[in-house]
């Protein structure tokens, strides 16, 4: 039922297009039989040399063109009116009916192969976008305009009572001449492309052709002496301003002027007052045909212009539009990371900070009580390190991560770095060691975070995949080649199951291991080791791996090595004691810092959302103040622009951020709203002491 009624609903429209094209299939065949009959009647009836040929004949470039440009049904209709008209005119005009034969059957043939042979060179729907395609038509033409001129001139001089070479050289010149000039002008004007970047207003375009016929008039009625050259410049900015269809209907325009005038006795007459009429004729024809193609070649070169501006716009436009939507599609991925990041933090620090605080706090706990928990907290800390993979490495691929160098001791922070994953190869009975071949007293410009990330990316992965054997870190200084600038190399070796040489091109893409199963296997997201490529790379260096299945793998990476003064170190850290304001709308979260707090000596008062926070504050009795940031009421940024905005010392404690939000325009935010420092979640103990020890002491500085 729904089919029919969409079918009943789509049949006024489909009638609309039905009559929209039945009006303009029946205007076009109207125009061009007016176009051929009328130039019919006037080519055969007042051109005529002494030999009785016509010196103009356009008609069958005209019919070849409607040939071209019509349908089936309009095709057969204008056929038959030609046909009708060849035999009547030539009739009117006296031609013995042999003759109307002759003459009948040539055009028609001529026709037929014109349209064909411009099929075949230009496709179904033949058009003219330069002059060579102008030229080559031409070209193509001439061959079957003198051959059938030569069959007909054969056959019909003798019965016509003509000379044949005269016969056969008017014939061909007539239709030649016809055919140059009107089958790519119909072409042309027949083409609707052509209007696209040429549309004026009717009133514009009749002035235009206007002005054309008014110079060609003016130029051979002149009474003294003619000036043809007058016609160009108004040819000429038609062209300009209607595209290559102004300059075809300006030939049109000026060869409907200048033939009437050459045949009652002025205009070209003036001019060559003792050539014969036909002489006069075909110097018309030159003359339009000369016009034509120096405003279509002008009108043809701007036509291209105007299409390469319109492709530039379109593709313009079509760039925007993908870079827009890059950009929505970036900023999606970022708010994606950024709130999947903030879900998955916020449990995992309850999950990770109380497993720790039960480790450290219970004494009672059996060792099978104690297994567990140190299962649990490898779990979590697998899955924080999978997040933080995902989140650096997309930092990285944003180019959001900048290098920040400062002196540092390669060998220190090497040593430093194994000692973090030392107890994991403990647990698995594995001999670490740590090599260093480093001139003594030097520190280097480099960045020890991301230093340390590539680091414990390699060295966790050697731990990981050696099942028994050593683990071997060294760092030493090299030079890449003669003469060159020196590079720390760091080597990261193990005797574990080794890589095959065919696998380790992948190793270093994002999601890839070395086969499919070493993630069921071992686990991991394949990040560790795209970013640390990307690290790697954005600190100047190359990295790489040397590796044989079975005989474990050598990884390498280099650094730029740039000595630098070796600044005073900061004094040792300490525990805390301070008092702290914390504020989390999550219980859990409020009771796991607060441990950590107590254990570190702080006094510790809580808050569960900014607005109890900005009021608790305002008593300006705490040394920090450490702040969530998605909270009801109030979140952590509009209550941390609040307090800085107290009287007094409460607007001077230094807030700290302790947010799962972790994405660096998030951090940026936190800073702009008055936050000094930022810890993520999941909170790492060492850390949280690390920042308060770092913004008391500024405190007490500033005191």
């Amino acid at each position: 039922m729904t089919a029919r009624a969409d079918r009943r609903d789509d049949q006024p429209g489909l009638r609309r297009a039905s009559v929209h094209w039945a009006g303009v299939r029946w205007g076009l065949l109207a125009a061009l039989v007016c176009a051929y009959v009328g130039s019919f009647l006037f080519s055969d009836l007042l051109t005529r040399d002494s030999n009785g040929m016509p010196s103009l004949w356009p008609m069958n470039a005209i019919l070849a063109a409607g040939l071209l440009r019509m349908d089936p049904l309009g095709r057969r209709l204008l056929l038959g009116i030609a046909l009708v008209t060849n035999l009547a005119v030539h009739a009117l005009a006296g031609d013995p009916w042999f003759v109307i034969g002759v003459y009948t059957a040539c055009d028609m043939t001529e026709s037929l192969a014109a349209a064909a042979l411009t099929r075949r060179l230009r496709g179904p729907r033949p058009s003219i976008r330069s002059v060579r395609h102008a030229l080559v038509l031409v070209a193509a033409m001439l061959p079957i305009t003198i051959s059938v001129a030569a069959i007909g001139s054969s056959v019909a001089a003798p019965v016509a009572g003509a000379q044949l070479w005269p016969f056969f050289t008017a014939w061909a010149a007539c239709n030649s001449m016809g055919m140059i000039i009107a089958l790519p002008a119909a072409l042309v004007i027949l083409d609707p492309t052509n209007d696209e970047a040429f549309r004026r207003p009717p009133a514009a375009q009749v002035g235009l052709y206007a002005l054309v016929a008014a110079a060609t008039a003016f130029a051979f009625l002149k009474p003294s002496t003619p000036m043809p050259f007058l016609i160009f410049p108004a040819a000429m900015l038609a062209a300009f301003q209607l595209g290559p269809r102004g300059a075809a209907w300006s030939a049109v325009v000026v060869i409907a002027v200048t033939a009437p005038l050459t045949i009652v006795g002025d205009g070209v007459a003036r001019i060559a007052p003792r050539w014969a009429e036909v002489d006069r004729i075909r110097m018309v024809q030159a003359f339009v045909t000369t016009i034509f193609f120096t405003c279509l070649a002008a009108a043809l070169s701007l036509y291209k212009e105007q299409r390469l501006k319109g492709l530039m716009a379109r593709r313009s436009a079509a760039a925007r539009a993908a870079r827009a939507r890059a950009q929505a599609a970036g900023r999606a991925r970022t708010d994606f990371l950024a709130t999947m990041s903030h879900e998955i933090r916020t449990p995992l620090n309850s999950v990770l900070g109380f497993a720790n605080l039960l480790a450290e706090t219970e004494d009672g706990l059996t060792p099978a009580g104690r297994r567990k928990l140190e299962l649990i907290a490898q779990a979590g800390g697998s899955l924080a390190t999978i997040v933080d993979d995902i989140l650096d490495f997309s930092r990285l691929e944003a180019g959001r991560v900048e290098l920040r160098p400062e002196a540092v001791d390669p060998a220190a922070l090497l040593a430093d770095a194994a000692s973090i994953i030392a107890l994991d190869a403990q647990a698995k009975g594995l001999s670490l060691s740590v090599e260093a071949d480093l001139p003594g007293g030097l520190d280097y410009a480099l960045d020890p975070a991301r230093l340390r990330q590539v680091l414990l990316n390699l060295l966790n992965n050697a731990v990981k995949f050696t099942a028994g054997g050593s683990v071997r870190a060294s760092v030493r200084l090299e030079a890449p080649y003669p003469g060159g600038p020196e590079r720390l190399r760091f080597t990261i070796a193990d005797t574990g199951i080794g890589i095959a040489p065919e696998v380790q091109g992948r190793l270093f893409q994002r999601f890839s291991q070395a086969d499919g199963s070493i993630s069921r296997a071992f686990g991991g997201a394949g990040l560790g080791l795209a970013i640390s490529k990307t690290l790697v790379t954005r600190m100047g260096g190359e990295i790489g791996v040397d590796s044989a299945p079975g005989r474990g793998a050598t990884f390498w990476f280099t650094t730029p090595a740039e000595p630098v003064c070796a600044a005073d170190g900061p004094p040792a850290e300490q525990e805390a004691a301070a008092r702290v304001l914390l504020v989390d709308d999550h219980p859990m979260n409020r009771e796991l810092g607060a441990a950590m707090l107590i254990l570190a000596g702080c006094a510790v008062e809580t808050a569960e959302d900014g607005d109890e926070a900005v009021r608790i504050a305002a008593r300006g009795d705490f040394d920090v103040i450490l702040m969530d940031i998605h909270m009801p009421r109030m979140d952590g940024l509009a209550a941390a622009r609040a307090i800085k905005a107290l009287p007094g010392p409460a607007s001077r404690a230094p807030i700290i951020a302790l947010s799962a939000d972790v994405m660096p325009q998030q951090i940026e935010r936190c800073r702009q709203a008055g936050m000094v420092d930022h810890v993520a979640k999941p909170i790492q103990r060492d850390v949280l002491i690390a920042a308060l020890n770092r913004w008391l002491g500024a405190e007490t500085e500033a005191a």
